[in-house]
């Protein structure tokens, strides 16, 4: 895979319709199931912080269309947001319920609403700025061709843990050869990442399986 490839998408049966179905019908199911603790969580950033309980920043979606996701408010309310900022899990602007909510990744769920309304699916490249988006290159641009995902192939392999380079090669991956059983995989190890965090799973692209591919 290099930068001088002409970009394709996956044209599996599942990427093509089934994938958008299953989200739909899974992401109402999980609003119910998922109640149960972002009930809880919304109230415990009411209380925890003056704010609202949602933090909502332009991202890039599919073929470079703005949208903006939830997100539980996971900083301090009068902080002015720095687009180009690196916000680590230490940072002093983040609250003590907001560290316990980005380490469980609790305050991406509401993610789902966005799932519902078709701006996002539950696998797939993470959303990213448009100010990091607009300096894409050819090869950078290809994860904009599928919606952007809760979570994904990249979030799975390292995430924070290794280099954006690094993830990007997995998003374009992902983007060309996604199907029924990759989702069905990134969809439980992510449940590992989350229990034991980015970095026990972090592997450069090259040392990956797929690379061979």
């Amino acid at each position: 895979m290099t930068g001088n490839d002409q970009p394709r998408l996956s044209r599996t049966l599942w990427a093509r319709g089934l994938k958008r179905a299953f989200d739909l019908v899974a992401s109402l199911t999980g609003l119910v199931l998922v109640s149960v603790v972002l009930l809880p969580a919304m109230l415990a950033v009411k209380l925890s912080s003056p704010g609202p309980f949602f933090f909502m920043q332009v991202r890039t979606g599919r073929n470079g269309r703005a949208f903006r996701p939830f997100k539980l408010r996971t900083m301090r309310a009068a902080r002015t947001p720095d687009p180009k900022e690196i916000v680590p899990l230490d940072h002093p602007e983040i609250t003590a319920v907001g560290k316990l909510l980005r380490r469980l990744k609790i305050d991406e769920l509401p993610q789902i609403l966005n799932v519902v309304k078709g701006d996002m699916a539950l696998i797939g490249p993470r959303p990213t700025l448009p100010d990091q988006t607009d300096k894409y290159d050819a090869f950078q641009r290809r994860r904009l061709l599928a919606r952007p995902g809760l979570t994904g192939l990249a979030q799975v392999n390292g995430n924070a843990a290794i280099s954006w380079d690094e993830r990007i090669k997995y998003d374009v991956y992902y983007v060309e050869h996604h199907g029924f059983w990759m989702d069905i995989g990134i969809l439980f190890k992510t449940v590992l990442v989350v229990a034991r965090g980015d970095e026990h799973f972090a592997k450069p692209f090259a040392e990956s399986p797929y690379a061979a591919k």
